[in-house]
């Protein structure tokens, strides 16, 4: 594996899943692999669990992490070809990734969507060209329409929790105080799709995510109905994808609630907003496993960096 920005670049997710469960139970066993590697981590936008994850990762595997906050500290990039750079934008897509790669071994790139411009976002305009540019591997820390680092999070903790061989799992929409990405959210219902799981997904109409994504799945629009028997609620906001990147709906009671949970395990991927998202009365509870679900993102992490090292 030379890139990982998909979970669609995981070729076996069950084979992975007890990988990264044999990097969490030995953190330190390959500390050697990463020696004299250096693992640039570019952001482009803020970040608490995928900065500091990621970063542990590289360090589990001996590797030297360096970060950056492109948006606030470096030159003002362009990624348009062609382009008379006359404007904000200092220097070239080009020149930056190709520099970048002349310091690091691998670069990890987060950069959220416009949530204005569909094609362009669906183009994945800024991870694309990191890939086309640069001459090292590169790691998706969330792009404009996926974080298939949180996906296989998600899975290795349905793994740990799961109390059936098929557990049913459900995808929340919940109410937020503004539009959010889809990001999260397809990466789930992608590492979903391939794990033996019964997956439906609950959100009020006008928040259909992209069909050529949810594909065969399941839709509810009566939340109640799709949370009966489930093993897992995740939940997690985001914007209209019909009319893309408005909030079209903010019912309250699509909310998470300790009523609703009944027995499943409640799951998402911070941060959440208390009362908006889901009540105080889910998250302090024994069904939310949130904390340990954050603390898997570093064996994620590890384990994407560890397949690519050994890729040479």
């Amino acid at each position: 594996m030379k890139h990982y920005t998909s979970i669609n670049d995981i070729d076996n997710i069950d084979d992975w899943i007890e990988e990264a469960k044999q990097l969490k139970a030995n953190p330190l066993k390959n500390i050697d692999l990463g020696k004299n590697k250096t693992l640039g981590l570019l952001f482009f936008n803020s970040s608490l669990r995928t900065r500091l994850s990621t970063q542990k990762a590289a360090l589990n595997l001996g590797m030297n992490p360096i970060v950056m906050n492109v948006s606030g500290d470096a030159w003002g990039l362009e990624f348009e070809d062609g382009t008379v750079m006359n404007g904000n934008t200092a220097e070239h897509i080009k020149e930056a990734a190709a520099v970048v790669s002349q310091y690091c071994n691998v670069i990890a790139v987060r950069a959220f969507p416009t949530l204005t411009d569909k094609e362009k976002d669906e183009s994945e305009q800024v991870m694309n060209a990191f890939m086309k540019y640069a001459s090292v591997p590169i790691v998706n820390m969330e792009s404009a329409t996926g974080h298939p680092l949180q996906g296989l999070t998600d899975a290795l903790t349905i793994s740990e929790y799961k109390k059936v061989a098929k557990p049913k799992v459900v995808l929340s929409w919940a109410p937020h105080i503004k539009a959010l990405p889809h990001a999260v959210a397809n990466s789930f219902i992608q590492a979903m799709q391939k794990m033996d799981v019964e997956f439906v997904i609950a959100n009020p109409e006008g928040y259909d995510l992209n069909p050529k994504i949810t594909g065969n799945t399941p839709i509810y629009h009566n939340q109640a109905e799709a949370f009966k028997d489930a093993d897992f609620v995740y939940t997690k906001n985001w914007s209209s994808y019909e009319d893309y990147g408005k909030v079209v709906n903010t019912d309250p009671n699509w909310m998470i609630t300790k009523d609703k949970l009944k027995d499943a395990k409640f799951m998402h991927c911070l941060p959440v907003r208390r009362n908006v998202v889901v009540e105080d009365a889910v998250l302090d509870s024994d069904n939310s496993i949130v904390i340990e679900q954050a603390n898997n993102r570093t064996y994620a992490a590890q384990l994407v960096l560890k397949k690519i090292l050994e890729n040479g």
